[in-house]
């Protein structure tokens, strides 16, 4: 009888040898909620792989795809995995209320990942044929080893422009793709098919579709702290939208239209704040620097 690997044994007693009870769907999701809410409310972890846990989909596909492996047929899976999120992810924003200067707000965040929670019920109802290890599992893991590899190569470069920022999150999406390709893809065909794909994902989303407008959220240098009444203006609207995002923390999201330098200006009642803002697009990255007006 072949000994398994010390990885094997790992990997099957995580991906099927674990007591997926109802007490321990909900005891993980209050465990994941705690540890996310935490991530979201201590300013150490603010714009790091860390807080992403509570903004992006890495760390929930890895949740849910434990919990799918170890439910003992498709309705288990989809009844379990849309509890889990139906308890975790109210419980992050209800954590955060008394930490937050937008109290009970914080729950407009909450609409999108509701949508996504409803979503769970069919996606892991077919998520749960992972665990027949064939081409069905090539076929159901597709997108979301697309999605782990985009994410893998947007987390590398922003970590090679601000090293070490988001130099987890890159790690993690590569060893989640290697971790699926080895536990559920089937043989050397499919391992190699499911290593293929994200990777001419990646290649076709670079160079053949273009490029759509990028999102991103920047801090204000000056770490100012601004009321619900601030309000953020671009000198020129052709190269990006502004809006306020957090106004605990003075963030702004911009809308990337394309490359320039332009004047950024933010009004909070009778105060403003005027700064230089710099965008540069390379490839797939766009960066933006920010810059008090002298």
């Amino acid at each position: 009888m072949e000994q398994k690997s010390i990885l094997r044994r790992f990997t099957d007693r995580m991906y099927g040898g674990l007591n997926m009870s109802w007490p321990a769907v909900i005891l993980f999701a209050v465990a994941t909620a705690l540890l996310t809410a935490v991530f979201m409310i201590f300013p150490v972890f603010l714009n790091t792989s860390f807080m992403r846990v509570g903004e992006t989909f890495e760390a929930w596909i890895f949740f849910a795809v434990i919990i799918m492996a170890n439910c003992k047929s498709p309705l288990d899976s989809m009844l379990k995995t849309f509890v889990f999120f139906l308890i975790s992810q109210p419980l992050i924003y209800l954590l955060q209320v008394p930490f937050s200067y937008m109290g009970w707000g914080l729950f407009g965040y909450y609409q999108t990942w509701f949508y996504w929670t409803l979503a769970t019920i069919p996606m892991s109802f077919i998520g749960w044929f992972i665990k027949k290890k064939n081409w069905w599992s090539v076929l159901i893991f597709a997108p979301v080893l697309c999605f782990l590899g985009l994410t893998a190569h947007e987390a590398a470069l922003g970590c090679i422009k601000e090293f070490p920022h988001y130099l987890v999150t890159a790690i993690f999406c590569v060893l989640q793709i290697l971790l699926y390709v080895y536990v559920f893809l089937p043989k050397i065909a499919g391992k190699l098919v499911g290593l293929a794909v994200p990777v001419i994902f990646m290649i076709v989303m670079l160079f053949v579709v273009p490029k759509p407008d990028m999102q991103i959220v920047e801090q204000l240098p000056d770490a100012q702290t601004l009321t619900a009444e601030a309000t953020a203006t671009v000198e020129d609207p052709s190269l990006t939208d502004a809006q306020v995002t957090d106004y605990e923390y003075g963030c702004v999201m911009f809308t990337v239209h394309k490359p320039g330098e332009t004047t950024l200006t933010v009004t909070d009642g009778d105060k403003t704040y005027t700064y230089d803002l710099v965008i540069t697009v390379e490839g797939n990255y766009t960066d933006l620097q920010l810059t008090p007006t002298k």
